[in-house]
């Protein structure tokens, strides 16, 4: 038995930086139909820390301005893409697509070989959220390409 112990993971949230996070709070819950847990707002009103909920998924939010980036030596947020994982990835594309109304029209949901149906949309701020619906747990990989899983490696392992 390992002296090791297992860490306690309770879940997992991605902090994003928007230089308005008033206003991507705003279009994360009408947009994407997030649900607000809880803001925090300045002297003016004005959010610099919020949590939405996707579902049992926590994001965290946070505005910060240029002097941020600048002591930070950098000219500010790249962005990341952001899964999100639906029971209806056709559902969810018209509710985004009826919410951006004629400011975007997303790309339609696509089947991948990796057994997905996904579509993305890019917020305000740069991120990208993919909507991803599992259709199969068949992957069709290109010619070469294997799947190794950490019970693989094992095998692999004790066989050298």
């Amino acid at each position: 038995m390992s002296s090791e112990q297992e860490p306690g993971y309770l879940g997992l949230a991605p902090y994003l930086y928007y230089t308005d996070a008033t206003a991507a709070l705003a279009w994360l819950t009408r947009v994407f139909g997030f649900t607000e847990e809880v803001r925090f707002e300045d002297a003016s009103g004005e959010v610099f820390q919020a949590t939405l909920c996707a579902g049992p998924g926590r994001v965290q939010l946070a505005g910060v301005g240029p002097e941020y980036w600048t002591a930070k030596g950098a000219e500010g947020p790249v962005g990341q893409l952001n899964i999100v994982y639906v029971t209806d990835v056709d559902a969810q594309y018209e509710r985004v697509r009826s919410a951006l109304g004629e400011e975007f029209e997303p790309e339609p949901p696509q089947d991948q070989p990796y057994g997905a149906r996904v579509f993305t949309v890019a917020d305000l701020g740069g991120n990208s959220w993919t909507f991803w619906q599992q259709t199969s747990d068949t992957v069709e990989l290109p010619s070469g390409w294997r799947e190794v899983r950490p019970e693989d490696r094992e095998e692999h392992q004790a066989e050298h």
